[in-house]
């Protein structure tokens, strides 16, 4: 995937320059994308020298301490700092990611901090991720059933079966595949893209489920499903190791063997 970099005309330029503290030996620059709603200037990016014999080896240790250290108006997501929310993804380095599971040591040089890119940015590294959960919304995430069942009994599932959904219940909904995308950036009005249909292909895979039909009829579309081109940048980003390209291919084969 190539490095995500500011084109030459970009209106993006150089912001504020904080330096280290006074002897510090150990030192690495972070640039940051920085825009306000609330400030009439043009998105810029902020530097920021860290010395990290005392800091944490993450990002998000670098981002916290420079917010409650440096700089309080950075604004950035952040909850479990143990890759399980999703919320501090981010694009860092080049690559979308998760701010509390990338080494500072795994980046070359300066580290460069984005927000996702190709969304609406609220604030500095927050992206508008409405539309996104609108699209995980479309596509019905829970079971549905037709069989009744008692109070006392379980709709049982075998240990085969279980296996199934492994790699696709894992995803944390960070957006980190979508965001890396071209068809999403593209036609994400129209095209689900790989985290949400991942997500319908985890109760697709479901022996308990009883409405694969009606989830596929409302996949077979020429946008939803079919932007796909299998790029791959899905699956090369996912921070969970998931492939996210191999379950839009089995929901493509569903629909091809079920119109035989």
């Amino acid at each position: 995937m190539a490095e995500f970099s500011l084109p030459k005309n970009s209106k993006v330029k150089e912001g504020k320059h904080f330096a280290a503290p006074e002897g510090a030996t150990n030192v690495r620059s972070f640039h940051i994308y920085r825009w306000s709603p609330d400030d009439d200037q043009n998105p810029h990016i902020d530097t920021y020298d860290i010395d990290m014999d005392n800091c944490g080896p993450m990002v998000l240790d670098a981002l916290i301490k420079i917010k409650n250290e440096i700089d309080p108006t950075l604004t950035f997501r952040r909850s479990c700092r143990e890759g399980i929310c999703g919320s501090c993804a981010m694009n860092i380095d080049g690559t979308n990611t998760l701010a509390c599971t990338k080494g500072v040591d795994e980046c070359k040089g300066d580290v460069k901090v984005y927000p996702l890119p190709h969304m609406s940015v609220v604030k500095d590294l927050v992206p508008d991720m409405t539309h996104f959960y609108a699209q995980y919304a479309s596509v019905e995430p829970w079971l549905k059933t037709k069989t009744p069942v008692s109070a006392a009994s379980e709709r049982l599932q075998s240990k085969e079966d279980r296996e199934k959904l492994d790699g696709l219940y894992e995803c944390i909904l960070c957006a980190c595949c979508s965001t890396s995308c071209p068809s999403y950036w593209w036609n994400s009005d129209k095209y689900l893209g790989p985290a949400i249909l991942l997500q319908s292909y985890r109760w697709l895979a479901d022996s308990r489920d009883e409405a694969t039909g009606e989830r596929l009829d409302a996949l077979e579309d020429p946008f939803k499903l079919y932007r796909c081109h299998t790029i791959m940048n899905c699956t090369n980003t996912c921070p969970k190791g998931l492939n996210p390209a191999k379950a839009i291919g089995e929901i493509k084969k569903l629909i091809a063997e079920r119109a035989l």
